[in-house]
């Protein structure tokens, strides 16, 4: 017979796990699957002390999955849509119109800026990261920008996209749990969004000041050269990325998209470009596309994309994802939360739970969805008893629960960051600017709601 979970065995089950993933990241260097790997062990353990049966093993497993094979299809195919527009040319392209057009003394603004604007109109932030991202990233190297700040950026602008978008799966999920429409969940959103942003535009446009200066006009001239000799540069290779925004304004679905984006390229390639057999395309596909332009910086810059530069993100998911899984089989998630639910008396305790439950369900399970479907299952009453408008709820759950999910190493954001643009979460993170400062903004603004008495009912608003 299954023995009931208590609260302080949830907590020191959730304390033990933290501190197993932390020490093996952190004090012994060890990739993030390792320490996980020893989580699901423990839980193991902690399942059979309770005298749960094996098939409640499985089904905690593949519940856990199940939210995160359609993210796993998508990165098999951005991993070969990364690599099919670095051989047709899109991607240097975009790097050398680039270099015309964007100044180092603005650069790490503008991309924040110019990747917002993409992420609203694709929807998707994994799109943005993986197109015009990968060429920022390139980019930003050849004009002496650190890796980090740059993919920091990149990140920041993407996400900030993403969460005004009334095209984003994120944003759209937080209205749904919510109760709402989308476009009055965005209205809610733009009061902590615009304060956000405006904070990471003005710290990318300063740090752009100061932190290029490594390489200079002649070697910039040397590397556009180098591109333009190598790869078809030309307008026709933008027509790719003009797909992306014709099917996100049709509403086409993010798989579909990207088949429809790598038949494309393709075809663009071969009538356009330097003709590829069947096997350099599968090639490509498969493992990645290989720069052999004799330029070290290029070669390195544009080797990359493929199937398998997705398998080692693919493992840690799976493995972050059985984690979740098991801790929701176990009742773990739900004891803690509903223990939370006696301390939600004030309007400002109940976002700020709301968001700290947001931003731990990302850190132990790692899926940004149930960041978001959780918390706002579990405090959904509490907010109609304050009578606070759902709104709150929904751009509550958006901020702290989408938005935090990158600076996560094993979060599936940030697992696919790092395969796409080549640089680890822990680099990147203290750049990532407006990830945190959304969330924070959410919860101090939460300090200032008020109540507004409507037809005798307590409603609050700011």
């Amino acid at each position: 017979m299954k023995k009931a979970v208590t609260f302080k065995e949830a907590v020191f089950l959730i304390v033990s796990i933290l501190l197993l993933i932390g020490i093996s990241i952190i004090g012994y260097k060890l990739p993030a699957h390792v320490g996980i790997l020893g989580a699901i062990f423990v839980l193991i353990l902690f399942m059979i002390y309770k005298n749960m049966s094996w098939s409640d093993l499985n089904e905690g497993i593949i519940s856990g999955i199940t939210p995160g094979l359609i993210p796993i299809i998508l990165f098999i195919l951005i991993g070969s849509l990364i690599s099919i527009w670095i051989a047709s040319g899109t991607i240097p392209t975009i790097m050398v119109y680039g270099f015309s057009f964007l100044s180092p003394k603005f650069f790490l603004g503008a991309i924040f800026f110019i990747c917002g604007i993409v992420g609203a109109a694709v929807g998707s932030s994994f799109t943005t990261i993986s197109t015009i991202g990968v060429a920022f990233i390139g980019m930003g190297q050849m004009m002496g920008f650190d890796l980090a700040i740059t993919t920091g950026a990149i990140v920041s602008g993407a996400f900030l996209g993403n969460v005004i978008s009334p095209l984003s799966d994120t944003a759209n999920l937080s209205a749904a749990t919510a109760n709402i429409d989308i476009f009055t969940h965005l209205k809610m959103e733009l009061k902590t969004v615009l304060p956000a942003a405006v904070i990471s535009f003005i710290y990318f446009t300063f740090a752009s000041r100061s932190g290029s200066g490594g390489s200079n006009l002649s070697e910039m001239e040397i590397l556009t050269t180098g591109l333009k000799e190598n790869f078809m540069i030309s307008p026709i290779m933008l027509l790719p990325v003009g797909l992306l925004f014709f099917c996100a304004w049709r509403k086409v679905p993010a798989i579909p998209t990207i088949f429809f984006n790598l038949i494309f390229s393709i075809t663009l390639q071969n009538c356009f470009g330097k003709s590829a057999s069947i096997t350099e395309i599968g090639s490509w596909i498969q493992d990645g596309y290989v720069s052999n332009t004799g330029n070290e910086l290029i070669d390195k810059l544009l080797s990359r994309g493929g199937i398998q530069s997705m398998m080692w993100s693919i493992s840690l998911i799976l493995l972050a994802l059985t984690l979740g899984g098991l801790l929701i089989k176990t009742g773990v998630i739900d004891i803690i939360l509903k223990k939370m639910e006696e301390l939600l008396n004030t309007p400002s305790k109940l976002i700020g739970i709301t968001s700290l439950v947001a931003i731990v369900v990302n850190v132990l399970i790692g899926e940004q969805y149930l960041s978001i479907i959780l918390p706002g299952e579990a405090f959904k009453n509490s907010f109609t008893k304050q009578s606070i408008s759902p709104a709150y709820l929904s751009r509550t759950l958006c901020d702290a629960g989408s938005t935090t999910n990158p600076l996560i190493p094993w979060g599936v954001s940030a697992v696919f960051i790092s395969s796409a643009l080549g640089v680890p979460t822990i680099q990147y993170l203290p750049y990532a600017i407006f990830c945190y400062t959304l969330p924070l903004v959410t919860i101090i603004f939460s300090f200032f709601i008020k109540p507004n008495e409507k037809q005798g009912g307590k409603n609050y608003e700011n």
